[in-house]
């Protein structure tokens, strides 16, 4: 299969321009065309590029902006960098390339300040100064909300009079022609020594982020970012000794260092301006701590457009791009936070979120009427539960499906936890369909029942409904009451039932016995006739008799195919909805109106795709003047033509009454053409003909699919997906101006996530050099094959 292909447009000899919103432009120079791939190599790519422009390899720097973002260059200096900028290119034909050189020429330094020594570095290693700024100038980054900064030592005092000993100088300050230039500022000739420069190419674009007396900046959090990003730049340290909303004044961190700055708000306007400054640094250049400036929104700022493509960026990768790309050190711990913001940036405020669920849950029923959003608060505001059932999927249910609903959870690793608890349902191809879903601060008795009683309030015509559950967590009293005067039936879950069994026997079972039994107790229930779940019971009861005694007890009335009442269609575990789930585990990490809207998006997409495919389904084996009332989805098609298949030789079909015929073949069979029945079962069982049937309406000249149940039908398929659920009104500031005017006030749960990884299980000293038990079958550790939970995969 071929890869992403895109036109590199390669640029050189020209220059960056910056417009008032900081966006830059490149002007002049020469361009070149090449087509790249994902199977290029860094090395080969830059050697053409060298070639194409005749630079010198050591000396060339290969940069691209990210789509939509005209602020920020990103460096190409390994294999990886390129593969990422191909896929963040993904949607285009081309991308254009900045080829620089890194080597200066003698700059005009009359208009600079001077700049601390770039010895005072992030990298403990020594390479020699031999890089250039970068070409991109006056660059102000994005500015997040400022926060106190990580590891700082600040040291705010009173005011103090600024005309003090130290010197205060203006960008006409006389600069020494012998003075070494670092970043284009002049330094002292006794400081200059040598960093990291490959640590370094990506923050020379902060090298001019402050200019000195006279500049200007349309806040405190403005100028107070751009004062952090020239200190990353230029590697030095500061400390704060006035930081308040209309003034800031900055000194180096290194005691005795002459290096200052001041700025405060110019009267009448917001505008934040540059006072006073002294620009050259007489600090001996000691290291200083690391990621000092890198605060937690720096970090935001820096990564939110690679976390916009690549969510699962995680914290310690954060920590190597970052190391490799502004020569900052961040620990484990900052890349976390910094993560944690920006996701709250892209994504919105969980807490926020929270907050709009009153007015969240009216327009979903304002957009999608007939659908029912509902939730509730505990006594101090918090949040308690969210039940969401939209229009579509109800009619959906209640016309085009068998009235049969698998009842399931899930566990959320979001910010605040909590679990989804959903309600879904099989269409008449045999998938899955959403019908309705709560997220709840807890999985518990308390939160099925009132999920059972919402569900219930959407559905209020549920006569001969058969709900698939887990008979623990209270679904077993709340079901039997909630719908004590319905025909409803509560068909236990067989997965939950057969783990249950495992846990409560007492004995000591290898793996072998315990998949005996749990393959006999599966057999039982699918078994068609009393006859044949006695003789599995019995084959449980030869191996264990409390195994015996525990299934007996169990109420197969509620299980087992041969007593059960209702109609299940032969589902026996409630796990139906798998790919729902799946799409609630992409969208766990959301606020939860945007998980909800996630979710929201995906039953849309569904509801779109099949009803769209479903106009494309024909019937050969049809006449084309058949009712299409009639035809079957094409999985119940194959499954009819399968069960055709078992008729092996010409059977006896003899008449008993009008409408009762008897099957001799391999067994006697008798079969009910009125009432769609057999005396084997299975044509109750599964909605559909059994070979038995199938033989006698042959006989009968009939048509087949008259005796197939209507929910197998292409027409009930239709039906299903013929609703489509609607958008919700975007979340904007007018949401915010409403929700502070609602009487109902909706607060995060306390139940969150606490930060960080999760703590890992220490080792005690005395378990050190200990053997580790090891699992036999699937080679896993802290358990043998006895204990295994994975058998039940293979049963």
């Amino acid at each position: 299969m071929v890869g992403k292909r895109i036109i590199a447009i390669c640029q050189s000899g020209g220059e960056f321009e910056s417009n008032a919103e900081g966006l830059l432009s490149y002007r002049g120079g020469d361009a070149h065309a090449m087509e790249i791939d994902d199977k290029m190599k860094f090395k080969d790519f830059k050697l053409e590029v060298a070639e194409m422009f005749s630079c010198n390899l050591g000396t060339l720097a290969i940069k691209y902006f990210l789509p939509g973002n005209k602020k920020t260059l990103i460096s190409i200096s390994n294999d990886k960098d390129l593969k990422c900028m191909l896929k963040f290119h993904n949607d285009s034909d081309t991308a254009e390339i900045y080829v620089m050189t890194e080597e200066i020429a003698a700059p005009d330094v009359s208009q600079m300040l001077g700049s601390r020594s770039s010895r005072t570095t992030l990298s403990e290693a020594d390479v020699p100064v031999d890089a250039s700024p970068s070409l991109v100038e006056n660059i102000v980054g994005d500015v997040s909300k400022p926060d106190i900064l990580l590891g700082a030592d600040f040291d705010v005092v009173g005011d103090t009079n600024h005309d003090d000993a130290q010197t205060m100088v203006t960008s006409e300050m006389p600069i020494s022609s012998e003075m070494p230039i670092s970043g284009g500022l002049p330094l002292p000739i006794s400081f200059t020594a040598s960093y990291d420069e490959k640590h370094t190419k990506a923050a020379q674009q902060w090298q001019n982020n402050i200019t000195g007396v006279g500049q200007r900046f349309n806040s405190v959090h403005e100028f107070r970012e751009a004062l952090r990003k020239y200190a990353i730049a230029h590697q030095f340290a500061f400390k704060y000794k006035k930081n308040d909303s209309h003034r800031v004044t900055v000194k180096c961190k290194a005691e005795g260092c002459q290096w200052r700055i001041h700025a405060s708000r110019l009267s009448t306007t917001p505008l934040i301006c540059i006072k006073k400054m002294n620009p050259t640094h007489t600090c001996e250049g000691s290291v200083l701590a690391t990621g000092y400036q890198a605060t937690r929104s720096w970090v935001a700022s820096i990564i939110k457009e690679k976390l916009k493509v690549f969510p699962n960026y995680k914290p310690k990768d954060i920590v190597n791009d970052i190391k490799q790309e502004y020569g900052v050190q961040l620990n484990y711990f900052q890349a976390w936070r910094g993560k944690e913001i920006a996701k709250e940036q892209l994504q919105g405020s969980y807490k926020e979120a929270y907050s709009q669920l009153p007015l969240f849950c009216e327009k979903i029923m304002e957009t999608n009427p007939g659908s029912l959003a509902t939730f509730t608060t505990k006594e101090d505001s918090s949040f308690h539960r969210l039940f969401v059932s939209f229009h579509s999927c109800l009619y959906g249910f209640e016309q085009g499906c068998r009235p049969l609903l698998f009842l399931d959870s899930i566990f959320l690793k979001s910010k605040y936890q909590g679990s989804l608890l959903a309600a879904t349902a099989a269409d008449g191809d045999g998938g899955f369909f959403p019908v309705a879903f709560a997220i709840v601060d807890m999985e518990s008795d308390d939160n099925w029942h009132w999920f059972l009683q919402q569900l219930k309030t959407a559905l209020p015509m549920c006569r001969g409904l058969t709900i698939v559950a887990d008979r623990e967590k209270g679904l077993r009293e709340s079901i039997a009451e909630i719908f004590q005067n319905e025909d409803v039936y509560h068909a236990y879950c067989l997965r939950y039932l057969s783990e249950q069994l495992l846990r409560d026997l007492n004995g000591q079972y290898s793996h072998e016995v315990k998949k005996l039994m749990v393959e006999d107790l599966r057999s039982a229930a699918h078994a068609s006739m009393p006859e044949g779940f006695q003789r599995h019971v019995e084959s449980i009861k030869s191996i264990s008799v409390e195994a015996y005694n525990w299934v007996m007890q169990s109420e197969p009335v509620h299980w087992a195919n041969a007593f059960f009442q209702g109609a299940r269609y032969n589902h026996m575990t409630s796990d139906f909805g798998e790919q729902f789930y799946s799409w609630v585990s992409d969208a766990h990490e959301l606020p939860i109106t945007r998980m909800v809207d996630a979710i929201r998006n995906r039953i849309m997409e569904l509801i779109y795709s099949r009803h769209t495919q479903s106009l494309e389904w024909l019937t050969p084996t049809l006449t084309p003047s058949m009712d299409e009332r009639i035809r079957l989805t094409p999985s119940m098609e194959e499954r009819l033509e399968q069960e055709s298949l078992k008729i092996r030789t010409p059977p006896q079909v003899l008449i008993l009454a009008s409408n009762r015929f008897e099957f001799r073949g391999d067994t006697i069979e008798t079969v009910d053409v009125e009432n769609c029945d057999c005396s084997c079962r299975g044509w109750r069982l599964t909605g559909l003909p059994c070979f038995h049937a199938i033989a006698v309406i042959g006989c009968l000249n009939r048509e087949l699919r008259d005796y197939c149940s209507r929910y197998f039908t292409i027409d009930s398929y239709r039906i299903t997906y013929s609703q489509s659920v609607n958008p919700i009104t975007s979340i904007d500031d007018t949401w915010q101006k409403d929700t502070s005017e609602l009487a109902v006030t909706v607060t995060p749960p306390p139940t969150r996530r606490p930060p960080g990884r999760p703590t890992t299980k220490q080792v005690s000293a005395q378990d050190v050099g200990r053997r580790q038990l090891q699992c036999s079958r699937c080679k896993g550790t802290g358990h043998n094959k006895s204990t295994c939970k994975e058998f039940l995969l293979e049963c």
